[in-house]
């Protein structure tokens, strides 16, 4: 792979796919073309990269020719179905669907946890859940120096969770709801404006948990490389545009101190502490949107454990930047295959 690789973006229109473009530039990832792939009602449109309007192709099965890396957001199915594609023209792929996480011969990787696993790639790598990453990324280095037993985590997710469609939709049920007009969901099946709710995926009949809480459950142990971590999970969808915010309360196998939590945190790769007691300020999703750092705050001991082996917090990160674009571009920045200048 040569120090500008071709890049290709499938899912160039969505929310996810305009912060891939921005947070390459951001970062001065070098590309030496870019590939703007959509589906064929996006065909002909342009995207600026760079100062450059790049023309929307449709994606095909011969989209991939010449195509170094291909960073992926366009939902389960396309990567699925594309992806391997994409792989034997000899592309290395970061996909951001749930497509391949649990594929044991895929890496899921968030590079401050597992930059390593990048190496064992067969073409295809693999991005976590937006949750999983919002959680994991301050639990990691607490983990490290503690091993963690249990957590139990509540999330509240923004609307940029299901992606720019689902974001509009909040602006107008909103704009609906203020103005005293009926408004009839599209996107998302529930009323979205001054309202919250269980996430919008499917419930599993037999464990009551939905999609998103297993994800997290599943990913959580992957990537840790631990199956005995006990992990109990809520996942709610809330009425913010973007950056999703989680309350999490964790149980080490030692005891462990709000001071020796925040000095951890206070080294760690991709997170800010924002626990301002005083003045009753935490994380926010207002303060995270466009912030490549988990915010954290809240940290405090769990009075319900006297033991003093449990640690309550909450975080706050950008779903579409660390929670989706901005991991699949460290991992690109990190691929064995690419020659940094």
């Amino acid at each position: 792979m040569s120090n500008d690789p071709v890049v290709a973006i499938v899912g160039v229109t969505g929310a996810v796919g305009a912060e891939f473009i921005a947070t390459m530039d951001k970062r001065n990832f070098r590309v030496g073309k870019l590939k703007a792939l959509a589906s064929a009602r996006s065909a002909g449109q342009t995207v600026n990269f760079r100062g450059e309007q790049v023309v929307i192709e449709e994606l095909t099965p011969h989209s991939f020719h010449g195509v170094d890396i291909a960073l992926f957001s366009a939902g389960g199915s396309i990567s699925k179905k594309y992806a391997p594609i994409a792989v034997k023209s000899g592309a290395v792929v970061v996909d951001n669907s749930s497509a391949f996480r649990m594929d044991p011969d895929v890496p899921l990787v968030i590079p401050e946890i597992n930059a390593g696993r990048i190496r064992d790639h067969k073409g295809i790598i693999a991005n976590p859940n937006c949750s999983a990453i919002t959680a994991l990324v301050p639990l990691w280095p607490i983990h490290r120096q503690n091993r963690i037993k249990r957590m139990i985590i509540s999330t509240y997710q923004a609307a940029s969770g299901a992606g720019a469609a689902a974001m509009e939709e909040l602006r107008e049920s909103t704009r609906a709801n203020l103005e005293g007009r009926p408004f009839t969901p599209k996107v998302i099946p529930l009323p979205y404006a001054f309202n919250v709710f269980s996430h919008n995926t499917a419930i599993d009949p037999a464990t009551g948990y939905n999609d998103e809480e297993t994800k997290v459950i599943k990913e959580t142990r992957k990537i840790f490389e631990d199956e005995k971590i006990a992990i109990g999970v809520t996942c709610v969808r809330v009425p913010v545009l973007r950056a999703h915010c989680e309350a999490i309360t964790f149980e080490c196998e030692r005891p462990i101190s709000e001071d020796e939590v925040r000095a951890i945190l206070s080294k760690a790769p991709g997170v800010r502490i924002v626990d301002d007691r005083a003045k009753n300020y935490f994380p926010m999703p207002i303060d995270a949107s466009g912030q490549d750092d988990v915010l954290v705050g809240r940290i405090r001991k769990d009075l319900s454990d006297p033991t003093g082996h449990s640690i309550a917090m909450f975080v706050s990160a950008d779903q579409l930047l660390k929670g989706a674009a901005l991991n699949a571009v460290q991992i690109a920045e990190l691929l064995p295959q690419r020659a940094m200048a």
